[in-house]
């Protein structure tokens, strides 16, 4: 039997913003590679540390670690005059980039018309707007389905051709929809996007299938990085304010083809709270002072877009349809400092709906459901300068206690703050 290297799974079990970037860069040194497997570049990852503070939309989170390869897989979508803009800052900042960072043939291309599209359709759509970052991504994933979409491969022969045709195709649905272009402003987005084709070419384009199953042929190990979270997913989250991917561990295997027997641990990332962006229902979400201040507390504010963030308490019941959904094998609870001062803090344990009591995630939840809560004391203590779980006070053990019996899961990993230095490993 040969030595079979593994792959893990990193991914949010929330709406997003669950605080991954961190965590894979805490989790990287640990594996031999480091993969992104879905998403395009509205998902960004924030990463603080020695006094830097870095946001990585396309690029995995494993860069910062000397020497790893990180690779961009096929299920991701990118945008070469975005991507062009991340990497070149990364490499200002001393990060060498062109060798380390693999991207896969079969990545598609967001193009400056997928944009636009974004924009129409969404302007189309009124008051029942989904509230996505009209980067393209939808309108790319949409291309890729219906099998119009042009892929990073593409880009290696006749690619003025390809582009032109799928540029071709764009415009006369935007005439369709008769939404009015600025030509100007878009020639200026066309020749940044032209000349990030034109670096995106100096980056290894790979097979990526191929390399990171003869990576774990070698015996080598595998962390697989998701962006946004569970409850975004297209076909398992709050349909149809989701994003256009499979966020869900099984998109790990369609998004960098891995079979499933390959896959080991699984660690689903969670809030002490949570939060959601854009529109869609939020059955925890709280409209008051409470609301604001784990906001304020949490800088709770879109990493790309610089959007506030919807607040609320933890939601147990969509907690355990993720877990469920993901295989989740190891929990990691971040921003628990952000929860320090409270004097009660509350869990979501059931909905109702339509007077009944439920335990599980219904098909729709987008009216009528009513969270039921369970009141737990807070613990009143700064813990952002803990650095082990033996001074974690005991009220903070008994919420630690209380959720790992509500979702029948360990929770491994505890951040009580945003640099890489504020992370616990419990026993």
């Amino acid at each position: 039997m040969m030595n079979q290297g593994k792959v893990d799974v990193l991914l949010g079990l929330q709406w997003g913003d669950e605080g991954k970037g961190k965590v894979v860069d805490v989790l990287t040194p640990r594996y031999d590679v480091i993969a992104r497997f879905q998403g395009g570049p509205n998902a960004g990852h924030t990463l603080e540390f020695e006094g830097q503070k870095y946001v990585l939309r396309s690029i995995p989170s494993g860069i910062f670690q000397g020497g790893k390869v990180n690779i961009i897989g096929n299920g991701v979508v990118l945008a070469p005059d975005l991507f062009m803009e991340e990497a070149k800052a990364l490499e200002a900042s001393g990060h060498e980039l062109r060798t380390r960072l693999h991207i896969s043939k079969k990545a598609h291309l967001i193009m400056p018309t997928h944009r636009l599209l974004d924009a129409a359709y969404e302007a189309q759509k009124g008051k029942n707007k989904v509230g996505t970052t009209g980067k393209g991504i939808g309108p790319t994933y949409t291309d890729k389905v219906s099998r119009n979409g042009l892929r990073v491969g593409d880009i290696l022969e006749n690619f003025p051709e390809k582009y032109a045709a799928a540029k071709a195709r764009h415009e006369a649905i935007l005439k369709s929809l008769a939404f009015s272009v600025d030509s100007q402003e878009f020639a200026e987005v066309e020749k940044k996007w032209l000349e990030g084709v034109e670096y995106l070419r100096q980056f290894p384009i790979v097979d990526s299938e191929h390399e990171i199953n003869s990576i774990l042929r070698s015996g080598k190990s595998v962390l697989c990085e998701g962006a946004q979270g569970t409850m975004l997913d297209v076909d398992f989250g709050s349909y149809p304010f989701v994003t256009s991917s499979n966020t869900i561990c099984a998109g790990a295997c369609t998004g960098l083809g891995i079979g499933p027997n390959k896959i080991g641990d699984v660690f689903g990332i969670m809030k002490a709270y949570c939060t959601r962006v854009g529109a869609g229902p939020f059955p925890t979400e709280l409209f008051d002072e409470t609301g604001k201040k784990i906001r304020d507390l949490g800088h709770e504010y879109g990493a790309v877009t610089g959007r506030e963030r919807r607040c609320g308490w933890i939601d147990l019941v969509a907690l355990r349809y993720a877990i469920m959904v993901n295989g989740v094998t190891k929990l990691i609870m971040m921003k628990s400092d952000v929860l320090d001062g409270f004097e009660t803090i509350k869990a979501c344990v059931a909905y109702k709906q339509n007077g009944q009591q439920i335990d599980y995630f219904p098909y729709n939840i987008e009216e009528g459901i009513e969270p039921v809560y369970e009141e737990l004391p807070g613990w009143q203590t700064d813990m952002t300068k803990f650095t082990s779980e033996d001074e974690f006070p005991e009220a903070f053990k008994n919420y630690i206690r209380f959720l790992e019996q509500q979702l029948e899961t360990p929770i491994c990993i505890i951040s009580i703050g945003p640099d890489r230095a504020q992370t616990i490993e419990r026993k």
